[in-house]
């Protein structure tokens, strides 16, 4: 946008001093050959002024290097576990980060999508949907209706065609009535939502925080900005995701997320009760119920445990991301509100 504005302060520059050599009077001791080369000399320096095009950058721009914040139970690149191995998907992280810095080079308003526990009130019911294994209402994508937002066709206001999920972030495109139309990140269409739904992020928000979750290897990586294409690897740990077991337990969502809210304990219910089954310490909730927390406190304990034999082995958590206690907790006062995201791949 600099090189925008310098380049219309050059044109005009050059018009206004064109127009002040023409209206001088001929006493001028310039001749009308003189001034009509320097007209040509001006218009060939503005056919000179070309607009320079925004680079962006490719994942084999992006560089990686470990500078550890975090380092206690740090694990290799590739690791052992069982009768296989397992690995940070570090050229899967470098395309990510290339697309959140690409998606940051222009001026734009971000909002993120929220309806933790319905709070801005249950989405309507899309045009086509399905009841999923937990016999909740979900669009044909898997997205469920509860803590969703309701994505409109730009076409019709009246039936949702889609649900976003809460915690994704978006650009605001504008205002269309009380609908508001977004551009969701890792989308490629334009939405129209309701404005209750939405909640707009600060004119200053930059994402120089990523947390990486592998559902697949179980592992989890947090990676820091610290110049264009320039990231550094501050704690590589093993960590816990959700598994699919209805009626309660589900898969941590794949997808890109903003951390919205953190607890120094997230309290938690036993299955199926409304009594109190425990807390998990350091929660950093970034998509719908999903927190990345520290090992889970079971009731009648109430002292923290640092860590879990189970932690970077298979599936065992309701949605949230389990860690080490002393991992969760560099994660909470590291990773900012708002300005933090949360990429879950497999």
């Amino acid at each position: 946008m600099k090189h925008f504005v310098l380049l219309l302060s050059v044109i005009s520059l050059l018009v206004a001093c064109g127009r002040q050599r023409e209206a001088q009077v001929v006493g001028d001791s310039a001749t009308l050959g003189e001034r009509m080369e320097e007209k040509h000399d001006t218009l060939s320096a503005r056919e000179e002024i070309i607009l320079p095009e925004v680079s962006l950058l490719k994942a084999s721009d992006v560089i990686l290097a470990k500078e550890l914040l975090y380092d206690k139970y740090t694990l290799d690149d590739v690791y052992p576990y069982k009768d296989t191995v397992r690995s940070f998907k570090w050229e899967v992280m470098r395309k990510c980060l290339a697309y959140i810095e690409n998606m940051q080079q222009d001026s734009v308003r971000w909002v993120v999508l929220q309806n933790y526990r319905n709070l801005n009130s249950e989405a309507p019911l899309v045009r086509r949907y399905v009841r999923n294994a937990y016999h909740r209402v979900a669009d044909t994508l898997g997205v469920e209706r509860y803590q969703s937002v309701p994505l409109y066709l730009l076409t019709d206001t009246l039936t949702p065609e889609r649900y976003g999920r809460d915690g994704t972030i978006a650009y605001l495109q504008g205002r269309e009535g009380s609908f508001c139309r977004i551009l969701p990140a890792t989308f490629e269409e334009e939405w129209l939502v309701p404005e209750r739904y939405l909640k707009p992020l600060a004119d200053t928000t930059v994402f120089h925080h990523v947390i990486f979750v592998d559902r697949r290897d179980q592992n989890i990586a947090t990676l820091e900005r610290t110049g264009r294409g320039e990231w550094k690897i501050r704690s590589m740990n093993p960590a816990t995701t959700g598994r699919h077991v209805p009626p309660y337990a589900q898969e941590t969502p794949l997808g890109m997320y903003l951390v919205q809210q953190k607890k120094t304990r997230m309290v938690f219910l036993k299955d199926g009760s409304a009594e109190t089954g425990g807390y998990a310490p350091y929660a950093s909730r970034f998509t719908n119920g999903a927190y990345i927390h520290g090992v889970p406190v079971n009731v009648p304990r109430t002292a923290m445990i640092e860590y879990s034999w189970s932690l970077g082995t298979t599936p065992r958590s309701h949605m949230c991301v389990r860690n080490a206690t002393s991992h969760s907790k560099f994660i909470f006062d590291w990773a900012p509100v708002e300005q933090a995201l949360v990429v879950v791949i497999e």
